[in-house]
This record gives C-alpha cells, sequence and structure tokens, in this order.
C-alpha cells in the first residue's frame, strides 16, 4: 500500500480498505455513506464490513443532479438523523458525489467532517484530491462551492473492475491532462497504452497522478495562481460539458467533454505561438486514439462562448486559459478572444470529419 503525503491522508492499494477500518475507530458520533445507485450496487457490499453503525443516503447517480435539490435531500436525512458537527460523511462514489458529498458536509453545520472513497478513474486520479467541491447552478459547472478537504481519501483500484470501458476512458482524460503539463515522459509512454487500457498498472497510475496533483495543490491549495495549472482542457471542456447537458439527445461524460477541450486548447496554446504544430498533432493523435467525440453544431459556438464568460478563473470579465507551453509545461492567465476560441471549435470539428 502507499501513502501519498497531502493536507489530507491518501491510501492507495490492496491494504487501503485496512487503513479505512483503523480510520473509522476515530471518535464520530455517527457516521453516513453518500451513494448513488450504481455504488450502493457494485461498491458498497466491498466494504460494509468494513463500517461502523452508520445509515446510507441514496442520491440519483449522474452530472444532471449534481445541484442544490440533492444537496437539500443530504441535509435532510442528515438533519431527520440528528448529525451533529462530530458526524462523519463517507462519499462512496465518483466525481460527481466527491464535489457534491464534499460540498454538503462543508455546508452543514457550518462544516462535518468527511472522507472520499472514489469509485471510478477519474475521481481516483484527480476528483477526490485537492479539496475543490461544489454544485452545478443554473446551468453553469461547479457555480457553488467550497475549497474544503476531506480528512482521508482511500483509493481501492479493484473498483475499475465494474467501470464500463466509456467510463473507463473518461478517467483517463484527466490522467492525459496531468502528464501533459507536467510528465511529458509519461504522455509519450500514453501512446503504446490505448488498445490495453484495462491491463494498466492501475495503482501505479493513480499513484503518479495523485502526486502530480498534489505537488501542485500543496503550493497554491485556494488555486491563486499555479494550481490553475489543473484547468488545462477545462475552461472550454466545462463549457461544452454544460452545452451538452442541454441536448435531451446526446450525452457527454466529464472526461469527454475534457478531452475536447484539450484538443481546443491545444489549439489555442499553437495559435498564441506555445506549442509547435508537430506537438498539437500529437496530442490529437493520443486523444482520438481513446475517445469518440461528437461534433458539436456551430449554431451552438455562441452559447458555448457564453457558459465560458462565467469561468470561474475569468477576472474582470476578461476570459483566462491555461494553455500548453509544449508537452510536459504549462502557461497560466492567458487571455483568448471570442472568435479565437469559436475558431478552436471549428479546428476540432475538422479533425472528426
Amino acid at each position: 500500500m502507499d501513502t501519498v503525503d497531502t493536507e489530507g491522508q491518501i491510501f492507495i492499494g490492496e491494504d487501503s480498505y485496512n487503513q479505512l477500518g483503523q480510520f473509522l475507530t476515530d471518535s464520530f458520533s455517527s457516521c453516513f455513506v453518500l451513494v448513488d445507485e450504481n455504488t450502493r450496487k457494485h461498491c458498497y457490499p466491498l466494504l460494509s464490513d468494513k463500517l461502523p453503525p452508520h445509515l446510507i443516503i441514496e442520491v440519483t447517480a449522474g452530472e444532471v443532479n449534481k445541484n442544490i435539490e440533492t444537496c437539500q435531500l443530504i441535509w435532510d436525512r442528515l438533519t431527520e438523523a440528528k448529525a451533529d458537527r462530530k458526524s462523519l460523511l463517507i462519499n462512496l462514489g465518483g466525481g460527481v458525489i466527491g464535489d457534491m458529498g464534499g460540498f454538503a458536509a462543508g455546508c452543514y453545520k457550518r462544516g462535518i467532517k468527511f472522507i472520499n472513497i472514489p469509485t471510478t478513474l477519474l475521481a481516483m486520479a484527480d476528483a477526490s484530491v485537492g479539496g475543490k467541491t461544489g454544485i452545478d447552478f443554473m446551468g453553469f459547472k461547479n457555480q457553488i462551492g467550497l475549497f474544503n478537504q476531506p480528512e482521508a481519501v482511500f483509493i481501492y483500484t479493484n473498483f475499475l473492475a465494474s467501470l464500463p470501458q466509456r467510463e473507463l476512458s473518461s478517467g483517463f482524460a484527466e490522467v492525459i491532462k496531468h502528464y501533459l503539463i507536467a510528465d511529458k515522459h509519461a504522455f509519450m509512454e500514453t501512446r503504446r497504452l490505448y488498445l490495453n487500457i484495462r491491463e494498466n498498472d492501475w495503482p501505479e497510475v493513480v499513484k503518479k497522478n495523485v502526486q502530480i496533483k498534489s505537488h501542485i495543490v500543496d503550493q497554491d491549495p485556494t488555486e491563486q495562481g499555479v494550481r490553475k495549472a489543473l484547468n488545462f482542457g477545462h475552461t472550454i471542456g466545462h463549457a461544452v460539458e454544460s452545452w451538452f447537458l442541454t441536448d435531451a439527445n446526446h450525452f457527454l461524460l466529464h472526461g469527454e467533454a475534457v478531452a475536447v477541450g484539450m484538443i481546443t486548447e491545444s489549439y489555442l496554446s499553437l495559435k498564441k505561438g506555445l506549442l509547435t504544430p508537430d506537438e498539437l498533432h500529437l496530442i490529437n493523435e493520443v486523444i482520438l486514439r481513446y475517445f469518440k467525440l461528437p461534433v458539436i453544431a456551430s449554431a451552438s459556438f455562441g452559447k458555448i462562448t457564453e457558459l465560458i464568460k462565467q469561468d470561474k478563473k475569468n477576472e474582470k470579465e476578461l476570459v483566462l486559459f491555461t494553455l500548453l507551453n509544449g508537452i510536459g509545461n504549462y502557461s497560466i492567465n492567458n487571455t483568448v478572444e471570442e472568435e479565437l476560441i469559436k475558431e478552436s471549435l471549428n479546428y476540432y470539428n475538422s479533425l472528426l470529419k
């Protein structure tokens, strides 16, 4: 088993559940487990014997349900059960459960403790670590939220065996992102993995990604500077994801939206003189091997750029991007004009035709 040094302890590997059992001997007054219908069925039975007496709070799966109404349900259950400020919330699920559970815990009675037990690759490699919590609001991704660190994170990669291939690939988008901003060698290695994504050494992949993210977060916990590096692919990606949530005929996972964002924002990096054409070609080659992505109707470009204007990194009405300064390096706080954003979306579409 591996541990990673961060503000909260992170346990990775086969023995993480023994560590979970030891952690839960702490003096919590009551214990609650937040799940959705999928994690209750596939994941909860694998750890229930490690838990003290507890109450299950089940919510409906999916980004579309990461909202204030679902938080109210969580707060209703906690209140009905007389949870107090020494209670513990266990978030058992992917990025939606971790984001929303951490936010709900941070607000309830001005804050109760919580831990994350991620069940998807996206959550293991990225979302469960770093202390960002939040919910979507008025169609904007993570518009309401807190920086709120979990007491600990327990990562058991055997959960990945139950993931559909599309969900596994979605999580791999965050792996690619980490490598593009911080580890060129690891990114180059992904070129040989795409045919055998289920045969990766997942504990090692997760450990490497947690180390990359934790190193950045520890320098800048509240995203005033260097932590913005982690937003590469997410400025356009979040806007595209939010746009697709309004389309009943199409469904786009978070990692797929980030993949769109990485292609378009790599193109922006090229246009800003930070990336070479060969590097851009290589990035596109890798991403398009892992993801089957949709064409984005040009009629939606205006709405997507309006969503981008609500991005949390923006300042004084300037749209600020994290771009690549070559593969393995990044550049934060780059201003990008609306027409260039639309040009990047046209470029993305041209790769799919």
